[in-house]
């Protein structure tokens, strides 16, 4: 594939800068808060956009299919699309976030020689957007974010979207807004081969478990145990920004299994042969696009090429997949492949 051959660059993540800021915006916001309410509700200027914010709120709340919950597609430009193609010079790329260490997802291969090259299925994707809305699969800003960073990237303006195995659900649905499934996929649990630990279940009792912070598998292991699914001795105090840190302390024996996606949990399996999946799939989960909520423009032309990604049999989805995935997946492809999308009715 052509977007695999190209080369790209990678600006990494102010995280110390970007938390300052977040904690100086978080008092301003609060010391006018009682005035911003007080404008939005006298019809001023940004009554409507209180209005906008609060009705998809309200859809979140009430979302029952995260996955169901976004802009039928469309080739029109909108004022997103505008801003992004009116940047001038070396700055007209899309902005987009990514991870860097996601074996065959997001990644940098060592043996590739020289520049290690960003390659992947997410990275892929990326590329096949900026060609679409800029003409141009190399038209892109990489900018490397940790799991726990991936909603204020975008919330911040510091990306355009997120194309990291981001996974779509009613609670991110309040922060950002997805496009359509582009993956399948579930929560699963990584341990070591010679681990008594059989899946999940009775056997994580006392078992300490690594979670990436912020992460779907992190929220749902806190409601299981809640709710009595988990034993409620299971250790869910290890948490780290990128998921990949779980493996290494796994490695380093620091705890004794690890619970993210099972797509990324098989590609750590790939990457290390003394661990392995234990168990089945025990969610259903999808990956999407994420962007700004108001980017109305951006979610339905992302739709549109993610429906156009889907029928190119040559160098589309299942090009992707038979290149990155198949060789910790497996060659049939139906049980990640997204059900035909659904879309919200409206206009």
């Amino acid at each position: 594939m052509r977007a695999r051959r190209l080369r790209t660059g990678l600006k990494g993540w102010g995280g110390v800068g970007a938390m300052a800021v977040g904690c100086a915006l978080a008092v301003l916001f609060a010391l006018l808060l009682p005035l911003v309410r007080s404008h939005g509700e006298s019809g001023g200027p940004d009554a409507g956009h209180g209005l906008a914010h609060g009705s998809a709120t309200r859809a979140a709340e009430e979302c029952a299919d995260p996955e169901k919950q976004t802009l039928a597609p469309s080739g029109a430009d909108g004022p997103t699309i505008d801003e992004i193609r009116g940047r001038e010079g070396e700055k007209r790329k899309l902005i987009v976030g990514v991870d860097q260490n996601s074996y065959r997802w997001g990644y940098r291969d060592p043996n590739s020689g020289g520049d290690a090259e960003l390659e992947g299925f997410d990275i892929d994707l990326a590329h096949r957007i900026a060609e679409d809305i800029l003409g141009d699969a190399d038209a892109v800003q990489f900018k490397a974010i940790p799991t726990n960073q991936r909603e204020p990237a975008i919330q911040d303006g510091r990306v355009d979207m997120v194309v990291r195995t981001m996974t779509i659900n009613c609670a991110r649905l309040e922060k950002v807004a997805f496009s359509a499934p582009y993956f399948r996929t579930g929560q699963q649990l990584l341990a070591p081969k010679a681990s008594p630990i059989t899946g999940y279940d009775g056997s994580l009792a006392g078992r300490s478990i690594c979670t990436a912070a912020g992460s779907t598998a992190l929220s749902t292991l806190e409601q299981d145990r809640e709710e009595g699914r988990l034993a409620a001795d299971a250790d869910l105090g290890t948490t780290v920004p990128n998921q990949l840190d779980c493996l290494v302390r796994l490695q380093l024996g620091e705890v004794d299994a690890v619970v993210t996606d099972g797509a990324l949990a098989a590609s750590q399996a790939a990457q290390d042969p003394t661990v392995q999946l234990k168990g089945d799939p025990f969610t259903t989960e999808y990956y999407g696009v994420a962007m700004k909520k108001d980017a109305d423009d951006l979610v339905r032309r992302v739709n549109r090429i993610l429906e156009q990604w889907r029928a190119d049999r040559t160098d589309g989805w299942q090009s992707s997949y038979d290149t990155w995935l198949s060789p910790t997946m497996g060659d049939d492809p139906a049980r990640s492949e997204p059900p035909a999308p659904e879309y919200l009715r409206r206009s």
